[in-house]
This record gives structure tokens, C-alpha cells and sequence, in this order.
């Protein structure tokens, strides 16, 4: 029985001629993009699906010392393993190996030179139709004495493509008009070019509200051509605000977008009583994390406006996450509700609500998705950890609504997420007459965008407003 624990090789002496190994490996899209890392080989043919849709393998493929490094693979740690010395190769590459495609690597010995110790190996690369895509021969010094190791356990790897969760959003609001949308005080390079990208690809159509002249020195500045654009001039921030509302009120914009102006002078005019975009609900700010250590997207709520809700606001917070998880398509979402610990004890607020919540979805009154709680952050995401300490949930292991305690754990959570696990942290507040922007100062133009998406689908899903 093969001993996979250690790493073993063969010798000349063990080697005759006719002898072979094989190896199988499927191509997956992250083995492109970690080869694409690693040697800096770029080529869109690789790494540009849609480049790659127009060449004539009509899809990606991967790198041609793909399947020569598994010759490698054979060669270094089997047949003949530790100990052998490449001294030359020959490779004709017969087609290509696209994503799926399941390689099997023959490696045949074909001479063996006793005055020096090479061996010459006949090496076949065949894709799962049994099709050659790669042959050749490969000459090494062969190992004389015999080695023994443990096998080296290499370290995971975790790729972090922010540019296709980005893409990902942009696919999501593909097909639908872009919104009209008034965008506040852009008044610094990011908010004015969030704007200018979420346009581009076709998102909004932007109203500028602000100084008119700060966003125009800002346009200078950077480059940007501000022909066609729609701009309302606004004396200050706090002007701009109550202005963007005001066209908001009268329907001549679907959402709004903060720019360089602080949150509170931007909720201060939504949440005004009198001319404001108050519902009978309380407004929530939800992000929306791709993570990529979890396999889909996170919700996380509020980590922006409520600073301690009460259980009435927490149930309004559920309510917009739950109406915004239905627009992205996720079918009955799983609300877990955040605390310290998994019981319910007086001593915790926290533990009290998260019950309160439960029996509140069991009677009706939140609905449209599965709600669990009081439950630790790690057996909210992590099935192995709720398995072992006993909790049988349909929401434990699998969220896809973390519903936080305060605006202080859910900021903590969310910037954790972003900075440490490589996160794409996009958000809006909803539970107002229309979605809103709201981006913090260091966000990239792209977030920006992606935010963008999110609120056109909300406008088009016409969920924002609660009767």
C-alpha cells in the first residue's frame, strides 16, 4: 500500500526501461490564476475571459507550462522523485486545456546511459477524450542513493479577486436602465469618480449636487470631463444634502449617493420629519461582503447608522436586510443573530432580542426569511463549529444575514472582514423612500460603483418602499 504520507524516489538501479508513472490533475480557474501569479504571464488568452471568447480556442485556456510543470511534478517527486537532476526537455504542444479539462501524464523510460546516470523518458500528456495535447522528452540525471521523506504539507492558498466579485454585482444589474441618481457633495477625487465610473458602465445617470465650483476644480484636477452631466449647485454640504432629498421627494431621482460629506449631515436630511424620506420604518445601512474564505455573500447589519437599536428598530433591520437579500436573488435568507454566546441570559441584551426576533418570525411578524439566534459569530459562518457545540439550526454554518448587536461590533466585523480576510465591502441604507449610497471616505471609485449596482436593483425591485 502507497505510503502517501512520505515522499519516496525510485533510483537508476530501480528504473528499467519500459517503466512509467502517471499523474492526474483537472484544470480549475484558480490553477490559471495562481500560475498566471507566479510566472507574471498575463496573456488575456489566460486570464481575460472575454478576450478569450473571441480567440480562435473561443474560451480560456490554460498556460501552455501548465501541463509542463506536471511533467515536472512526475519527474521531482515520483519517477524517478527526490534526488533527480533535470538536464533537458523537448515539449510539442498539440492543443489546448481548457477549464474541466482532466490531464493524465505519462511518463514512459525509454534509455538508460550507465556511464552517467540519465535516463530518457517518453512524456504524453492526454485530456479526458484520450486526445494528446502535449508530448516530448525530458533527460535526467537520475538519484543513486535512496531517499525517504515526509511529505511536505504546503500551506492553503487563498485567492482574492476583487475584480470579479466586483464584476460579479455589475452582471447582477446587466439588462436593467440605469437610474436617475442624485450624487452628494462629490466634492474629492473618489466620490466624483465613483460617480463618473458607476456612469460609465452604465449604473446611474448622475445628478452632481454641491458647490459648484469645488466639483469643477476637482474635475480639473484629476482629468475628468464633466460635458453631459447633470449639476445642482448647493452652497455647502448641508445644503447639498437637503437639496438631493428634495429631488428625491419630487421623483426626479431613484437614489442618492453620499460624496465627501460627513453621515449624519446626509441622514440628518433623510430622517427629517417634515421633508425628509422617513418611512414607517427605521433606515438601515447594510453591507454587503464577498468574503473569500466564505462561499457565498455575507450580509452585515447595521454597522453604519443605528448606533444601539432597540428590538423594535432590530426589527426593522432584519426586515430591509432580508427585502435587499430577496433582490440579490437569495431565496428565503438565513438571519443569524449575533452575540456573545449561544443562550439566552438576562444578563445580555443581546441574547434577550436575538429570542424576541425568533419568536417575532415564528408569529409572522418578520418574514420572508429563517430567522436563528442568540448565536456566536463562528457558529453562524462555521458548520464544523455549531456541529460541535451541539446547535442544530437551518441557519447555523450557513448565513447569509449576520444581524450585529450595535453599530460598534458590526463596524469592528465589517472593516475586520475588508482589511484582514480581503473582503469586498459594498453598502446601502434602506428602509427609505429610495436606496442611498452611503460610501465612507476611503473608498475606492470601484466600491463606489458596486454600490451603485446594489441600489439600482433595489430601485428596480421597488422594495424600498414600505407602505
Amino acid at each position: 500500500m502507497e505510503d502517501t504520507a512520505c515522499i519516496e524516489n525510485r533510483t537508476f538501479d530501480e528504473i528499467q526501461v519500459g517503466d512509467s508513472a502517471t499523474l492526474v490533475r483537472t484544470l480549475k480557474p484558480e490553477d490559471i490564476q495562481l500560475f498566471a501569479i507566479m510566472s507574471g504571464d498575463v496573456n488575456p488568452a489566460h486570464v481575460d475571459p472575454e478576450y478569450a471568447r473571441s480567440s480562435m480556442f473561443h474560451e480560456v485556456i490554460a498556460h501552455g507550462m501548465w501541463g509542463g510543470a506536471l511533467i515536472s511534478t512526475v519527474l521531482g517527486t515520483q519517477f524517478p522523485g527526490p534526488g533527480t537532476i533535470y538536464i533537458d526537455q523537448t515539449l510539442h504542444f498539440s492543443r489546448p486545456v481548457g477549464l474541466g479539462d482532466t490531464i493524465t501524464v505519462t511518463l514512459t523510460a525509454t534509455r538508460k546511459f550507465d556511464h552517467n546516470r540519465h535516463i530518457l523518458f517518453d512524456c504524453v500528456c492526454t485530456n479526458q477524450d484520450g486526445k494528446t495535447v502535449i508530448h516530448g522528452t525530458a533527460e535526467v540525471l537520475a538519484p543513486s542513493e535512496k531517499i525517504k521523506r515526509p511529505r511536505v504539507e504546503l500551506p492553503d492558498v487563498t485567492l482574492v479577486d476583487r475584480e470579479a466579485c466586483y464584476q460579479d454585482l455589475l452582471n447582477r444589474a446587466r439588462g436593467l436602465a440605469p437610474i436617475p441618481m442624485a450624487v452628494v457633495h462629490p466634492c474629492d477625487k473618489e466620490s466624483l469618480l465613483g460617480a463618473i465610473e458607476a456612469t460609465k458602465v452604465g449604473l446611474i445617470i448622475p445628478t452632481l449636487v454641491g458647490p459648484l465650483a469645488k466639483i469643477r476644480a476637482v474635475a480639473a484636477q484629476e482629468g475628468i470631463n464633466l460635458g453631459g452631466l447633470a449639476l445642482e449647485d448647493a452652497e455647502h454640504s448641508h445644503a447639498a444634502a437637503a437639496k438631493a432629498v428634495a429631488l428625491a421627494r419630487a421623483g426626479k431621482v431613484a437614489a442618492l449617493m453620499k460624496g465627501s460629506l460627513h453621515t449624519d449631515e446626509l441622514m440628518g436630511a433623510v430622517d427629517d420629519a417634515s421633508a425628509g424620506l422617513r418611512t414607517e420604518r427605521h433606515v438601515s445601512h447594510i453591507f454587503l461582503a464577498n468574503v473569500p474564505t466564505y462561499p457565498k455573500p455575507l450580509l452585515i447589519t447595521d454597522a453604519a447608522i443605528n448606533i444601539e437599536p432597540d428590538l423594535k428598530c432590530k426589527a426593522d433591520i432584519v426586515r430591509n436586510a432580508i427585502d435587499l437579500a430577496l433582490v440579490l436573488g437569495i431565496v428565503e435568507p438565513k438571519v443569524a443573530i449575533l452575540a456573545a454566546i449561544e443562550t439566552v441570559t438576562p444578563k445580555m441584551r443581546a441574547t434577550l432580542d436575538a429570542a424576541s426576533l425568533c419568536k417575532m418570525a415564528d408569529r409572522g411578524q418578520i418574514a420572508g426569511g429563517v430567522l436563528d439566534g442568540p448565536l456566536a459569530f463562528d457558529n453562524a459562518v462555521s458548520i464544523v463549529a455549531a456541529k460541535t457545540k451541539g446547535i442544530l439550526s437551518d441557519v447555523a454554518g450557513q448565513a447569509d444575514i449576520l444581524l450585529v448587536p450595535d453599530i460598534e461590533s458590526g463596524n469592528m466585523l465589517a472593516k475586520q472582514l475588508e482589511y484582514l480576510a480581503g473582503a469586498l465591502l459594498t453598502g446601502v441604507v434602506a428602509g427609505a423612500r429610495v436606496p442611498i449610497v452611503l460610501t465612507g471616505r476611503a473608498d475606492t471609485a470601484e466600491t463606489r460603483a458596486a454600490s451603485c449596482a446594489i441600489a439600482l436593483l433595489m430601485a428596480h425591485a421597488k422594495r424600498t418602499t414600505v407602505k
